[in-house]
């Protein structure tokens, strides 16, 4: 080794130890102990700090805990609808009356068996089901949630109905159960929903000739029929609409604070803590405040549970037992909340430089960049667009399932990232005007993040709710029906099973006796074949000459006459004349003493000219005056009843349905004109009202928070330009400003946005838009919870410009 390299060794070593001395090595943690006590310093952070430190925590607990409450609610749909489905198939006995399965045998009768007959009824348009009883023996079945076979006279009754027949509200309601005697209340086992109107009363008049079917047991498993593609396409949107802004009020809320936590940040870079730890304390402090927020969250959801009895939209309510979380959801909840936090945290600190002497926010900030704001939204269409054409049967798929909801989620998430970016260009174009319009302008140009956060969540729920709405408008008429000839619901028609053809005309007598009934025309009818030949069928109506002349134009009617029934339409009407030998088929051919009836129209058949009854409908085929044959005879037929009251009438419709409630309890009235609903089609509609209320619910209270925290950000800010000089309304109408500008450009991108993912979904699903201007209620609803929160946050603002608020600590 020569002389020169050892020299140079020497002043290598000499130089180490001067920088040992230096700069000492670190005595504390290193690797992931010190990411550990980061953190932990950092969750320290998020519940200290004093009176400011526990308003700002919380602040973003409050809006964390509102979305994960949501969050649970939904994590419990699947617990509700099983719960509902098994107590519903529980005390299910299959259908009854006319529209029972041919091919379902009754049990052979016995100790251990029962009558029972649907007894449904409805009462200002609220459906009121039921069931009459009648057991075999004393070994009968009890239907559950009853602790007592009622006997005949006696009835059961939900909570919900009980209540109602002992208010004011159902004092004519009363009328129509006054033949039965209250003698105890369904339990919760034996009812859908604690807002059910249900009952069971015994009855000693069924048969299975008035239609009643005999069980041996309750708890019918009905077959489960696959939901329409288009369907499932619609649950999966209203789902991504209604989840969306959970995720984007989560995001929004761990950012409470931020001005405070980056000076905080600061001073820690003063005391030597490099970026890499100012990070970790950062994510630690989201962590903290989502932790407490998942706390909270709980605590709503349990308030809420436990007060969901009490709460019913469009009659639909669940029970506090019903509403479980699935454990996957809350475990995927636990996990993704406090993820939400530290990535949104880490985003946020992207674009601020912490720096020992500050934070660098009040510069001239960089441009917000378009390019990969518009890859979101392009993504979203790219996942979409390929399924356009094809197959329906495809969207059962999963894969396909995954891929309509990602590609409706990335759409929306499109509005939540170009509002940011609109926002900043419209402002910063923004020149003169009122002192107000000045302040909130100048506030904007400066940092217009919070104030797009704020209104993103609205924007987000607003666009989905327009695609929705366009979609439902777009496959409506796949799903709902009206008649076209039924101008009002003073129209009713009533159905029951037929003892003899002299009750038809009897029933008719009584209800057109009830005040406020203009007309009650009664029939019998039944559906009848030409014997020899199936695919030949018409109708056979039984009525007097009175309910004969509103079905058809007759010259003259005496009893004994038939006729032969001619409208526009062809529906065989020419092999039915005089001379046919016709047959009457039973539905249930089981039986050994179900035998077809035949009868031959006789020579003297006229043909009449037929017009529509009120419902609309002709009465094409042979009416028959009653004695001209047996009506009670021929298997299977019905009594009908088409009765008109009083438009606008109400009571009338309800003394009508008492009327018939005495005559038969088994009568069915319903009201005709009104919508009708696919059944799968009226629950997915139910399940978005319902989401709708909790989202806007959601929507104003975090929206509500966050204002407060902004003010709460500002207040010695306006406490000094108060003290300066400024008016209070000045002040008043630039909070109003900065508010307005950035919601009337998030319902600008709503509106697009809605607009664009409804058309795109209704291409998917082979839809035509129907309505353009769907997007008004919408837009006007998020306007108006905006309007609402800015009213709210006044006596706030008002508080904050006083004195007190230029103390500091």
């Amino acid at each position: 080794m020569t002389d020169a390299s050892t020299k140079e060794d020497r002043t290598k070593e000499d130089r180490t130890k001067e920088d040992s001395a230096l700069h000492p090595y670190p005595t504390g943690p290193t690797g992931p102990a010190a990411w550990l006590r980061d953190l932990l310093l950092g969750v320290r952070y998020a519940v200290s700090g004093g009176r400011e430190g526990w308003v700002r925590t919380a602040l973003t607990a409050t809006g964390v805990g509102l979305g994960v409450a949501l969050l649970m609610i939904a994590a419990s749909v699947p617990s509700m609808m099983e719960k509902r489905h098994e107590r519903g198939t529980a005390r299910s006995v299959g259908v009854t009356g006319e529209f029972r399965n041919l091919k379902e045998k009754d049990a052979a009768r016995g100790s251990g068996t029962l009558l029972y007959q649907e007894a449904d009824t409805d009462f200002r348009d609220r459906p009121i089901t039921g069931g009459l009883l009648r057991p075999d023996g004393p070994d009968a079945p009890l239907p559950p949630g009853v602790q007592r076979m009622p006997r005949a006279g006696e009835m059961v009754l939900s909570p919900a109905l009980d209540r109602l027949l002992s208010s004011e509200e159902g004092k004519l309601l009363r009328d129509r159960f006054s033949a039965y005697r209250k003698t105890g209340i369904i339990a919760d086992s034996g009812l859908i929903g604690p807002s059910e109107l249900f009952y069971y009363a015994g009855s000693d008049r069924l048969s299975p000739a008035t239609g009643a079917k005999r069980i041996e047991r309750f708890g019918y498993e009905e077959p489960d029929i696959p939901m329409d593609p288009v369907l499932v396409v619609l649950t999966i949107m209203v789902c991504v609409v209604l989840l969306t802004p959970v995720g984007v009020f989560i995001a929004t809320s761990v950012r409470f604070g931020g001005e405070r936590r980056d000076r905080r940040l600061a001073a820690l870079r003063l005391m030597g803590a490099d970026l890499g730890m100012i990070r970790r304390i950062a994510a630690g402090e989201a962590l903290g405040g989502s932790a407490i927020g998942l706390a909270v969250g709980a605590v709503f959801f349990l308030l809420l549970r436990e007060n969901a009895r009490d709460v019913a939209i469009r009659g639909t309510s669940v029970f506090p037992s019903d509403i479980i979380p699935s454990p996957a959801l809350i475990a995927l909840i636990l996990l993704a909340v406090p993820a939400c936090a530290v990535v949104v945290t880490l985003f946020a600190l992207r674009g601020i430089a912490i720096e020992p002497l500050g934070v660098v926010r009040n510069a001239v900030p960089r441009r917000r960049r378009l390019w990969w704001r518009l890859l979101v939204p392009a993504a979203g269409a790219g996942l979409l667009l390929p399924l356009v054409g094809q197959e329906p049967g495809m969207y059962r798929d999963p894969l396909t399932t995954y891929r309509v909801a990602a590609g409706a989620v990335l759409l929306l998430t499109g509005v939540t990232v170009l509002l940011p970016w609109l926002v900043e260009l419209f402002v910063a174009r923004l020149r003169g005007g009122p002192l107000p319009w000045q302040l909130a302008v100048r506030r904007l140009q400066l940092h217009s993040g919070p104030a797009a956060r704020a209104v993103s969540g609205v924007a987000v729920a607003v666009a989905g709710a327009i695609a929705v709405q366009m979609l439902f408008a777009g496959v409506r008429g796949n799903y709902e029906t009206e008649p076209a000839d039924t101008p009002s619901h003073s129209q009713l028609q009533a159905s029951s099973s037929l003892k003899s053809a002299a009750d038809v005309h009897g029933y008719a007598e009584r209800v057109r006796a009830v005040p406020g009934v203009r007309s009650a025309v009664g029939y019998a009818d039944r559906y009848i074949e030409v014997k020899g030949d199936t695919g030949k069928v018409s109708s056979m109506t039984i009525a007097d000459c009175a309910s004969l002349r509103e079905l058809a134009r007759l010259d003259s009617c005496k009893d004994g006459d038939v006729f032969l029934g001619r409208s526009d339409e062809d529906n065989h009407q020419k092999s039915f004349g005089a001379g046919t030998r016709i047959v009457v088929t039973p539905y249930d051919t089981s039986g050994k003493e179900a035998r077809a009836y035949q009868w031959t129209i006789p020579s003297s058949a006229r043909i009449v000219r037929t017009r529509p009854d009120p419902a609309g409908e002709h009465h094409d085929g042979v009416l028959v005056t009653p004695s001209v044959l047996k009506a009670d005879a021929i298997p299977d037929i019905r009594s009908r009843l088409n009765i008109k009251t009083e438009p606008g009438d109400l009571d009338a419709i309800e003394r009508v349905r008492n009327t018939l409630a005495r005559i038969d309890p088994a009568v069915r009235v319903w009201r005709m004109g009104g919508v009708q609903k696919d059944e799968n089609y009226a629950v997915i509609e139910r399940g978005l009202l319902i989401g709708a209320v909790g989202t806007l619910a959601l929507i104003g209270t975090t929206m509500l928070v966050a204002s407060l925290e902004q003010l709460r950000e500002r207040k010695r800010l306006l406490a000094v330009l108060v003290a300066y000089g400024t008016r209070r309304r000045t002040l008043a109408w630039s909070v109003f400003w900065q508010t307005t500008i950035p919601v009337l450009l998030g319902m600008a991108v709503a509106v697009a946005g809605g607009l664009a993912l409804g058309w795109i979904i209704l291409t998917v699903v082979d839809g035509h838009v129907k309505d353009w201007w769907s997007f008004l209620p919408m837009a006007g609803a998020g306007a108006g919870v905006i309007a609402a929160v800015t009213l709210a946050s006044l006596p706030p603002l008002l508080r904050m410009m006083r004195p007190e608020g230029l103390r500091t600590e």
